[in-house]
Parts: structure tokens; sequence; C-alpha cells
């Protein structure tokens, strides 16, 4: 039976030894994905669109919801709630389609050597791919209403980066326990609806009562949400103190979610 490396610097090389594949993979995701239809890659402009517009008239329109006490501009609101919904999109992309990873390629599996450890790479790709589209939409209309673009947007992908980092490591997680336990598909899609209101996503930390406002810090997806909102909108830097720790728990969990993938894909074909 083969043995597969666990070791950091095989997470590493597999990438860059892949790297034409992956880019590859990730470009027939995303055409594959609306090959067929009338409005083609359009889809993945209009539909953030649409729930950014639906979202914010149910929220500032019918419940008069206000993004601080100063403030009543639905423009604002309207921001900011999108600003956290493309984060959390990008989270929740790869989170959902991970315990069907390997489910959903079984020829990888059995019939041919292929580089399984790559596929979360490809599914991030792809919705790195709407997320940037997302992002598009809302620096454009940032634009309109502000006229110009705070420099702290240029930050962005560093703080960005532990995100990423760590969503790769759960898919790999995921993607391993989903060839063994399909239930986990079931249990993740309820736990992203959670985690969907347990992010300040539609309303600021400072909502919370104070004693509770550390809390939500435990939930990865706060720093994230809360960095991209001060770069993109306020204009501040964020504390690049908690910035490290945050590397670095991210880190750890983008090394033990490779060394569980590749110590539990021996038995993917006996399964599958």
């Amino acid at each position: 039976m083969l043995n597969f490396s666990t070791s950091p610097k095989e997470m590493l090389n597999s990438v860059w030894r892949n790297k034409g594949l992956i880019r590859a993979l990730i470009q027939r995701e995303i055409v594959g994905r609306y090959r067929g239809s009338i409005m083609g890659m359009l889809w993945s402009l209009f539909n953030p669109i649409v729930m950014l517009v639906i979202y914010t008239f149910v929220f500032s329109v019918v419940f008069k919801a206000r993004w601080s006490v100063d403030s009543s501009s639905k423009t604002e609101f309207a921001l900011m709630l999108f600003a956290g919904l493309i984060v959390f999109n990008l989270f929740s992309e790869c989170i959902n389609r991970a315990p069907g990873l390997i489910i959903g390629n079984v020829n990888y599996v059995k019939k041919v050597v292929f580089p399984l450890e790559i596929l979360p790479w490809v599914t991030l790709g792809a919705a790195m791919f709407h997320f940037l589209v997302s992002l598009s939409v809302w620096l454009i209309a940032y634009l309109i209403f502000f006229g110009k673009l705070q420099y702290t947007v240029l930050l962005l992908p560093v703080f960005l980066a532990p995100l990423l980092i760590f969503v790769v490591g759960l898919v790999w997680f995921l993607a391993s326990m989903g060839v063994y336990l399909r239930d986990v598909s079931q249990i993740i899609g309820v736990c992203t609806s959670v985690l969907m209101f347990l992010s300040p996503i539609f309303y600021p930390i400072t909502a919370l009562p104070e004693q509770y406002q550390h809390l939500l810090f435990l939930n990865p997806l706060t720093p994230a949400i809360e960095d991209t909102r001060a770069l993109l909108f306020r204009g501040e830097l964020p504390s690049f103190i908690h910035l490290g720790f945050y590397y670095i728990a991210a880190a750890l969990v983008f090394w033990l979610g490779f060394a569980w993938f590749q110590k539990t894909r021996k038995g993917f074909a006996d399964v599958l």
C-alpha cells in the first residue's frame, strides 16, 4: 500500500508540482458550472447583486436596521452587509462542497493515478473567482457613492490569506470525513446556516453586549469579516498582532487537515 507524506514540505511541493493541473481544473470548474446557460458567467455577477438588494431591503427597509446609532444611511448598511456576505460566501462555498469532493470524483480515486490532495485547491480557486466578481461589484459601488477607494484595499490579500489557509485545511479534513461518514454533508449544511447568523454579517460586533463580544471572535470568520470591512470601507489598519495569531492558528489547521487527509486517503478506494 502506498504511503503518503504528511510533511509540511510535501504539502507545499504538491501545489507547485501540480500548479498547471490545478489551474486547468479551476478553469474547467468555473466554465462547466455555467455551460449551457443563456447568461453564462454573468450569473456569477447577477447572483450577488440580487442577494445584496434582497438582504438590504429586508433589513434596512422592512426591519429599519441601521449599521450604527450615528448613521441612518442605507448605502452604508448595504456595503457593510455585502462586505460580510462575500467573505462568508467564499467560506461556505468551499465548506459545503468539501464532504462530496472525493465522492464526486470517484474516477480520480480508482482509475488513474491522481494527486487527490489538490482538489481542495481547485474548490478554493473556483470560490475565489466568485469572491473576486463580488468584490469588484463592491468596489464599483463604493466608487459610485464615495468617489474614491481607500488605499488600505491593497492590504486585503494579506489579511484574507489566513482565512484561505484555514479553509483549505478544513476542506481536506471534511473531504476525507465525507468518504467514511455520508452524514457529514448534511451536518455541514446545517452548521454553515447557523454560522451565517453567528457571524457579524447582518450586524456589527458592537450590537452585542460587551461581555459577549469576545466570544464572537471564537468564530474563525469574525476576524476576516471585520478586517475586510475595516480595510475596504473605513480605511483602517486592523491589528497586526491579532493577524499574527490568526496566521498561526490557520497554519496549524492547514497542516493538521493535510496530515489527516494523507493518513486516511489509503482507504478511499476500498470505501468507494
